[in-house]
């Protein structure tokens, strides 16, 4: 018999929106940190101007408080992508608490998803990385979203890390914004225009 979960369940207070002020009950468990409020309003005033009608991915979804923020605010389509099967359950249960039919879930790890999709898919607005801290991810994650022609000219990119990761990563990218709380860095950046030369 399969050792059972001790995952447990905390709340995610939507900010704005359509949904301001709701609700949603979100699992608690290692690994899983949700972006704070603080943050959030941070993030979102960087993109008000972006967010409606947007086409918007949240790679690493977690608790989704980017992308049903996102939704709240008048996104057109938000794609939940999460590798952890309780933490996709949830997702799904508070899609359905919202009646969102805009919010697609999908339980896959987000490196699997992009390298997998093929190249005539819709071009993202908006995407999130928000990956789990000291993994290594954020690098190979931009690399795929190049590689896989998932931006235009003018799509955004955040990315929230821990603080070190080594500049050279965001070569291919403009940093449009970027703060620092702590040992966390936030950062919002568009595809650079300029062609990277390779010696």
């Amino acid at each position: 018999m399969r050792k059972q979960s001790n995952k447990k369940t905390g709340e995610l207070r939507l900010i704005a929106g359509q949904w301001r002020g709701r609700k949603l009950p979100i699992l608690t468990s290692e690994g899983l940190r949700p972006t704070t409020d603080r943050v959030r309003e941070t993030l979102f005033n960087w993109l008000q101007f972006d967010i409606q009608g947007a086409q918007v991915v949240d790679l690493f979804a977690g608790s989704g408080s980017l992308g049903f923020e996102a939704a709240s605010r008048g996104a057109q389509q938000v794609t939940l992508i999460e590798m952890d099967k309780a933490a996709a359950r949830q997702l799904n249960q508070n899609v359905s608490r919202l009646s969102a039919p805009q919010i697609n879930v999908i339980q896959q790890s987000a490196l699997d998803w992009l390298n997998a999709e093929s190249t005539q898919h819709t071009k993202l607005d908006i995407v999130f990385i928000d990956p789990p801290f000291n993994k290594s991810l954020v690098s190979p994650t931009l690399a795929a979203l190049k590689r896989g022609e998932w931006l235009h000219s003018d799509s955004l990119v955040y990315v929230e890390s821990e603080r070190n990761l080594p500049p050279e990563i965001f070569n291919d990218f403009d940093i449009l914004r970027e703060k620092h709380h702590g040992q966390v860095s936030f950062r919002l950046l568009t595809p650079s225009t300029e062609e990277t030369t390779h010696v």
